[in-house]
């Protein structure tokens, strides 16, 4: 023990010493921890399914087809193409779980540049834009319906809305899954309000015969088209199961949770979404929903219990949409920070919080982009753009089970596809169909999107650059 002041000196001086030469914690080398369960898995894929999609907008598909049993057909038919790409990712996400998803899916199948391409894709525009999307919905669209404000007011709640999740995942996984179980039972609890008050409290507002009048008609090429424009509007209700693998990296026993929890999250969207629409017409015939503007189950609940229960359904709404943007911010800073350690983007992005095991630089960058998408209104445009791009995007994922099939046959799979090759195939022909009808309804916008994903180029050239005269030093 140090006797004088000068021995407290030398003692002090020897500590500084000691801890200046130990080795700092290289923040790009911490693993992300697997806490995410099973049931955390189908909460993420039914609470990023479900926004305010199935609550306001199932008029677009009514008014596209006016016979309430095409009307069904198209939610079914949607439902069963997002199955088979469910199965198709399922297979995936088992023989690789890692954090990035469809990033390392693409990765394995074609090579860096088509990865790099769609994380770039998604961190510039899709889930940036989709958060920003929600955030002003929120502000702008339903918040409104109980207390007035400015424009200025809306855009800081706004940014408020997307600060506040990117602070809940910024301090742990577990505290953004637990806002995902929670807004995930709100906005199921919202639709079985619905469905319930529907077909036990209607006195006698309800009519069966909704169901099936007025007929479809004969068959015709005009039918048809206008059922193909239904169902480009139901796979993007559907659209959100995918964002699930981006997080396989944290999920426990990953080979058989992840599969399972995207099956069974699928699967339950696609009960809630038809249940709902049996709802709706139970009420309202098929041309009053064409004509509903946005307000179906406000509609609906106005005529089974006034006011209140309409005012409750706005109410559960806002939960339904924090939850959707959730999911965002919840599983995206993952495919972004799997590029960082690939070596494919910013260093920083790599890093995970030495005590919250956050992949936090991710969580603040696509916060910090959300937030001014949302502020400068671009994002609706940007959006727009990225359509026909991003199922591109999805159909590739897809296909690339059978294209791994034949590159990597010794790869372990704990599940394979169920149908395959039958049902991947299928879901790349409804891709295609996607992109290619965003493509000639909306020429000049498909090649804006085009534009933006291949000035990723540039940026995958960069950064392989720097990867690759990294790699000959250490060499």
């Amino acid at each position: 023990m140090p006797r004088n002041a000068t021995d407290v000196q030398k003692e002090m001086k020897r500590m500084e010493q000691k801890v200046q030469t130990c080795p700092a914690v290289d923040k790009t080398k911490i693993a992300l921890p697997r806490i995410l369960s099973l049931w955390d898995v189908v909460m993420i894929v039914i609470g990023g399914v479900v926004g305010s999609g199935i609550f306001l907008s199932p008029s677009e598909i009514a008014a596209a087809v006016p016979a309430p049993l095409l009307m069904l057909a198209v939610w079914v038919i949607g439902g069963m193409f997002s199955f088979f790409g469910a199965v198709a990712f399922a297979e995936l996400g088992a023989a690789m779980p890692e954090a990035g998803g469809i990033y390392v899916y693409l990765r394995e199948a074609y090579g860096p540049l088509i990865s790099f391409l769609f994380g770039w894709t998604l961190f510039l525009v899709i889930d940036s834009g989709s958060i920003a999307t929600l955030a002003v919905a929120f502000s702008h669209n339903i918040l409104p319906r109980f207390v007035e404000m400015t424009p200025l007011v809306k855009k800081l709640i706004a940014a408020a809305f997307v600060a506040f999740l990117g602070a809940v995942n910024y301090v742990g996984l577990k505290w953004g899954s637990r806002l995902q179980n929670w807004t995930t039972y709100l906005k199921t609890g919202a639709i079985g309000i619905i469905v319930i008050g529907v077909f036990f409290f209607t006195k006698g507002h309800g009519a069966v015969r909704n169901f099936v009048e007025p007929s479809s008609g004969p068959f015709s090429l005009p039918l048809l088209g206008a059922f193909g424009v239904g169902l480009v509007a139901s796979l993007w209700a559907y659209k959100g199961w995918e964002a699930a693998t981006y997080s396989a990296g944290e999920v426990k026993n990953p080979k058989k949770n992840l599969p399972l929890g995207i099956l069974i999250g699928t699967v339950s969207v696609i009960v809630l979404y038809i249940l709902a629409n049996l709802a709706y017409l139970y009420i309202m015939p098929v041309g009053k929903i064409a004509t509903s503007e946005g307000r179906v189950a406000l509609d609906v609940m106005q005529v089974i219990g006034g006011p209140f229960l309409a005012s409750l359904i706005t109410f559960l709404i806002l939960f339904s949409i924090l939850g959707a943007a959730n999911q965002n911010m919840l599983t995206s800073p993952r495919v972004y920070f799997a590029m960082a350690r690939d070596g494919m983007f910013f260093k920083k992005i790599a890093e995970c919080h030495p005590k919250f095991l956050t992949p936090h630089v991710a969580i603040v960058a696509i916060t910090v982009w959300s937030i001014l998408l949302t502020l400068t209104g671009t994002f609706k445009q940007l959006f727009t753009y990225v359509i026909f791009g991003e199922w591109i995007f999805f159909g590739m994922t897809v296909a690339a089970v059978i294209v791994l099939r034949k590159k990597r046959p010794a790869l372990e799979r704990p599940y394979k596809t169920w149908g395959y090759p039958v049902t991947p195939i299928l879901f790349v022909l409804a891709a295609v169909y996607v992109a290619v009808g965003s493509l000639l309804s909306s020429f000049r916008n498909a090649m804006f999107g085009l534009l933006i994903i291949c000035l990723g180029i540039p940026a995958y050239l960069y950064w392989k650059g720097k990867l690759d005269r990294s790699d000959r030093a250490k060499a």
